[in-house]
């Protein structure tokens, strides 16, 4: 019975691995899928450069290359958006017009452009097209911008957007023909979007069933799928689902994607950091190919929480294999010290045995010494940042009564109080008397520190200006602060701000946060 129960858990951790090593072999192949991407996409320019005198050859060959790009990249696929626009005003077609614009609002839509797709709805809402094909076109994007604006809100306004969408999605469902992967497709998101789960998982499933599905359409639908079984406590089959999503973006070569992103979310809840970190880094790498800013935003919320919480596995690792290296290296010195007992004589081997306990002592002292050193340090820096602090707080908090006296015109208690205490110029000396020692301690800190970001976004300094809020934060991290709220507190944000502040300089950077950390500490 034991071992069935053993052979059983072995089994699983074993598929759950080869899940991921399949995902991880998919990843790894990217370039040979995006390379047949790329591939078409230079056929399809090609006759465009052939066909220039032919507007209705011209429009479709737009139209194949806008296909390629809507979910690749959004500023080609805006391009191509941009010329079929020239196109059917120049062919005076309405409905083209039309079909073009619905484009434009999915590109808006995708890249996280919200208030520019609203406004290109409107527009559409003040044209007519009797094509019922298109009809259905404008009506499926105009419910999934509802939806999506529903989603990156993630506020008490999601459920008046999630009815809008469902209005919207009842009346292109009513229009277009039933039994195909389309209509699987909406009817089964309008039943996820209602909570009709079991339909959702129904239609989906036929969806992905069918024979003209395309790897597209199957990112889509199980992707849905995980959500529908997460929200239901189905990890494990949320989790396969998530996977086979991120398979089928890959394949599809789509970059405008959340189902990585959220595996990743998934794999760090249930502790796999490593999975974690490589995924949320290639989502981000995703979001910033595409230009999606809603994605970018999305992921960078969680992107700086997993990266540090793996960059701790890390050193906590490290320390374990130090440790473990530490107990090999003096079991050896132990047996060397053994063998040696046997080659000399009793009289050299106690006095190499008393000179080898007076180093371990004078080891052991030393480090006792830097451990206590390294403590008053630390200790000395926060009480230093804490008093500066908490000294500014009460002289805010004296301004304050100063005020209230004054507005109640007791004057005498004013009598013996200085006419004047500016907090935040006291806070501002505060800042110059760090950046002084700071710049003095290091020098070239803020070219060093400018050398590390992306030569649009380097840093310039005011003539009277040592360091600004940016540089100050990681001159804090440079001296080994790393808690946030320390941080905070001395700068006079919110830990939110110092976290808003960290993931900027970290996307302008020229290198991945786990190389920037290491660059910045070497700054000497």
């Amino acid at each position: 019975m034991c071992f069935l129960l053993i052979s059983g858990l072995c089994n699983a951790q074993k598929n759950k691995v080869q899940n991921l090593d399949t995902l991880d072999c998919y990843i790894s192949k990217e370039k040979k899928f995006t390379a047949e991407k790329e591939n078409n996409i230079k056929n399809i320019k090609i006759q465009i450069s052939e066909n220039q005198s032919n507007d209705a050859k011209l429009y479709l060959l737009y139209n194949d290359l806008y296909e390629q790009y809507k979910s690749y990249v959004y500023d080609s696929a805006f391009y191509c958006v941009e010329n079929l626009i020239m196109l059917a005003q120049k062919m005076d077609d309405n409905c083209k017009t039309f079909e073009v614009r619905t484009k434009l609002c999915f590109c808006y839509l995708s890249s996280g452009l919200f208030s520019e797709a609203f406004g290109e709805m409107k527009k559409l809402e003040q044209n007519s097209c009797d094509e019922e094909n298109l009809r259905i076109q404008y009506l499926l994007i105009k419910a999934r911008l509802y939806y999506d604006i529903a989603d990156y809100n993630n506020d008490e306004n999601d459920k008046k957007y999630n009815d809008l969408g469902n209005q919207i999605l009842n009346l292109a469902l009513e229009m277009m023909p039933k039994n195909t992967n389309q209509y699987y497709s909406s009817l089964g998101l309008k039943a996820m979007k209602e909570g009709n789960y079991n339909e959702a998982i129904l239609n989906f499933n036929k969806l992905i069933s069918s024979k003209d599905c395309s790897e597209h359409d199957i990112a889509i639908a199980t992707s849905s799928l995980a959500y529908i079984y997460k929200l239901q406590g189905d990890l494990a089959v949320s989790k396969e689902f998530l996977i086979k999503a991120a398979i089928a973006d890959i394949k599809s070569s789509t970059r405008e994607t959340v189902a990585l992103r959220n595996l990743a979310q998934q794999l760090y809840n249930e502790g796999d950091i490593f999975h974690a970190a490589q995924y949320v880094r290639k989502a981000f790498a995703d979001a910033v190919f595409y230009n999606a800013r809603h994605r970018q935003v999305e992921i960078g919320h969680i992107l700086p929480i997993i990266e540090e919480e793996r960059v701790n596995l890390i050193v906590e690792q490290k320390n374990k294999i130090t440790i473990f290296l530490i107990i090999v290296s003096v079991l050896t010195l132990l047996t060397i010290a053994v063998c040696c007992f046997f080659v000399i004589n009793k009289i050299k081997l106690a006095k190499a045995n008393k000179i080898i306990q007076k180093n371990n002592d004078e080891v052991l002292i030393i480090n006792k010494k830097l451990s206590e050193a390294n403590k008053i340090k630390e200790e000395y820096i926060g009480y230093f940042f804490s008093l500066d602090s908490e000294y500014i707080s009460k002289l805010e908090a004296f301004q304050r009564w100063v005020k209230r006296k004054i507005k109640e015109k007791r004057y005498q208690d004013l009598q013996t109080i200085p006419a004047k205490l500016d907090a935040k110029e006291e806070r501002n000396k505060l800042f110059k008397k760090f950046d002084a020692i700071f710049i003095q301690l290091f020098p070239n800190f803020v070219s060093e520190f400018n050398a590390l970001l992306q030569p649009e976004s380097r840093i310039t300094l005011e003539e009277d200006e040592l360091l600004n809020s940016d540089l100050r934060i990681y001159a804090l991290m440079r001296l080994g602060v790393r808690n946030n709220e320390k941080i905070a507190q001395f700068m006079c944000y919110s830990v939110n701000t110092i976290y808003t502040y960290k993931s900027k300089i970290k996307a302008q950077s020229l290198y991945c946060p786990e190389e920037f950390r290491k660059r910045l500490m070497k700054i000497q």
